[in-house]
C-alpha cells in the first residue's frame, strides 16, 4: 500500500554532507544525487562540479544527512477521531520530525478489519503527500479478541502486519489460531504485551510509588506473562512475532532467550521507556499515562541497556494524541498515551550523545530495522533506493517545545526537555516535505 505520490522531475543534488547510513555501514562525506525520486548516486564522488545543468543543489553545509526515519508504531485516529488528530496533521507532525513513512494501527471508528480501511488509509496518504502512510490491520474483526480478520486478503491490499492494537490478545486459542494463519503466509502478529486480567482497573505502575500516591497498579509481571504465552505458540507455530512498546526488564529477558533459541521473534519500544519512570507522574500528571505505564528506574535502565545490545530492534514513537478533555480529568479516567512523532528522533539520540550506542547503531533502530521488519524498500540510501532522507544537526541544543508542534494534540510530557539534535530538512521521493527555516 506504498503512498503513490508525484515525483519532482528536476534532479537533487545534496552535496558537502556528512552521509550515515546503518544499513551500508557507511559514515562519509559526499553528496546524493536524486532523479525521479531515486537515489541516482551517492558517496564522496557526488559533488557540484559533476551535477547535471538543470539540478536544483542544496549544500548541506556539513550536516548530517540520514535516511528518513520508519515509526512502525503510530496512531493517526482518522477515521473517527479527527479532533485529536488526522491524516494530514499527523503527517506534518511525521515530518518535522524527520519520519518519512510510518505504520498507523487499526483502532479507528471503523476498525481496520477489511478491505475498505486499507484502501481507505491508502487513498487518504496519496492525498496528503508527504509521509508515506501504511496501515497494520486487525487481527480480530472489531478487534473482539475472538473472530480472526482474512489476514491473507488484508495482506494483498497493503497491511503490513496485524495487530489489535492496544488490546492483547487474551485467549490462547484465538493467538495459536492466528500465529498458524499468519505462517502460512509469512505474516507478521504485533502484541500488546499486557496480561488484561492483571491489568484490568490499572493506572499506573505497580509499586512502592502507586501505593504512595493511591493509584490502583499494574504489575510489571503482566507483560512478561503475556509475552512468554505467546513465545510457546511462537515455538509450536514458526510464525513471526513482534512485541511492541517492551518495557520491563523481565520482558527483555524472555526476548533475549527467544532470540538465542532462533524464534521467529523481534520487538520495540519507545523513548519514553529508556528516558522516564514512573516518578514522571509527580503530582498527577495525566500526561504521563501510557499503556503500558512508566516503570520504575531498574526496568528503564534494562530497556537502555537492550536498545544498545541490540535485543531491542527498532524504537518506535507509539504516537498516541489526545485531546484536553481526555487528558484533564482525574488520573485513573484519563487517556493513556502520548504524541510521539515530533519528539522520536531528538530523544533517541540521547542515548547517542550519552555514549550508549554508537550513531549508526542507534540510527539502525529507527530506519533500516524496521524497513527489515515490515519489508519496506525505504530505510537505506543507496543507488535505486527511493530518496526519502532526513538532514539533521546532530549537536543543536534546544528545549522541546510543544506548543510549536504541527500534530494536533499537545500531550507530551517533554514540554521544556533540552535536548541536542535537530532536524534541518526532511524528503520524501526527492521532494523537500518539511525544512526548518520555512523553505519547504
Amino acid at each position: 500500500m506504498t503512498s503513490e505520490r508525484k515525483k519532482s522531475n528536476r534532479p537533487l543534488l545534496l552535496v558537502n554532507a556528512r552521509i550515515v547510513d546503518p544499513a551500508a555501514n557507511r559514515d562519509e562525506r559526499g553528496g546524493v544525487l536524486v532523479d525521479g525520486g531515486i537515489i541516482a548516486d551517492i558517496g564522496p564522488q557526488v559533488a557540484k562540479q559533476n551535477a547535471p545543468a538543470e539540478a536544483e543543489i542544496v549544500d548541506c553545509a556539513g550536516h548530517v544527512l540520514i535516511p528518513g526515519l520508519i515509526d512502525m508504531r503510530v496512531q493517526l485516529r482518522e477515521p473517527g477521531e479527527e479532533h485529536q488528530e488526522t491524516i494530514a496533521t499527523g503527517s506534518l507532525a511525521a515530518a518535522a520530525g524527520g519520519v518519512t513513512s510510518m505504520v498507523c494501527l487499526p483502532n479507528t471508528h471503523p476498525v481496520i478489519d477489511d478491505v475498505s480501511g486499507v484502501e481507505y488509509i491508502a487513498r487518504r496518504a496519496r492525498e496528503t503527500r508527504r509521509a508515506k502512510i501504511y496501515c497494520y490491520g486487525a487481527l480480530t474483526r472489531g478487534l473482539n479478541g475472538r473472530d480472526l480478520v482474512e489476514m491473507g486478503m488484508l495482506s494483498e491490499f497493503g497491511a503490513l502486519g496485524f495487530t489489535d492494537a492496544l488490546a492483547a490478545v487474551a485467549d490462547a486459542q484465538v493467538m495459536r489460531r492466528a500465529l498458524y494463519y499468519a505462517r502460512t503466509f509469512d505474516l507478521l502478529i504485533v502484541q500488546h504485551p499486557e496480561e488484561p486480567s492483571l491489568a484490568a482497573g490499572g493506572a499506573m505502575n505497580n509499586g512502592e510509588l502507586a501505593t504512595r500516591i493511591g493509584l490502583p497498579g499494574i504489575p510489571p509481571c503482566a507483560e512478561v506473562m503475556m509475552i512468554e504465552r505467546d513465545l510457546h505458540l511462537v515455538r509450536m507455530s514458526g510464525a513471526r512475532y513482534h512485541v511492541a512498546h517492551v518495557s520491563t526488564a523481565a520482558a527483555v529477558e524472555a526476548i533475549r532467550q527467544a532470540k538465542r533459541e532462533g524464534l521467529r521473534v523481534t520487538c520495540d519500544t519507545a523513548p519514553p521507556y529508556f528516558s522516564l519512570n514512573e516518578n514522571e507522574i509527580g503530582d498527577y500528571r495525566t500526561f504521563a499515562k501510557l499503556s503500558p505505564p512508566l516503570r520504575g528506574e531498574s526496568d528503564r535502565r534494562a530497556v537502555a541497556a537492550a536498545v544498545a545490545e541490540g535485543v531491542i530492534d527498532c524504537i518506535a514513537s507509539d504516537h498516541a494524541p489526545h485531546d484536553v478533555e481526555s487528558k484533564r480529568v482525574p488520573f485513573v479516567q484519563a487517556a493513556a498515551g502520548i504524541i510521539g512523532l515530533e519528539t522520536l528522533l531528538p530523544v533517541s539520540l540521547e542515548l547517542y550523545h550519552k555514549g550508549s550506542l554508537s550513531l549508526l547503531d542507534l540510527l539502525k533502530c529507527l530506519t533500516s530495522r524496521p524497513a527489515e521488519i515490515l519489508g519496506l524498500p525505504q530505510g537505506r540510501l543507496a543507488k535505486g533506493a527511493p530518496a526519502d532522507m532526513v538532514l539533521i544537526d546532530l549537536d543543536k541544543p534546544q528545549r522541546i517545545d510543544v506548543a510549536s508542534f504541527k500534530s494536533k494534540s499537545k500531550n507530551s510530557p517533554y514540554d521544556g526537555r533540552p535536548v541536542q539534535g535537530m532536524v534541518l530538512k526532511t524528503f520524501v521521493d526527492g521532494r523537500i516535505v518539511f525544512a526548518a527555516d520555512g523553505q519547504a
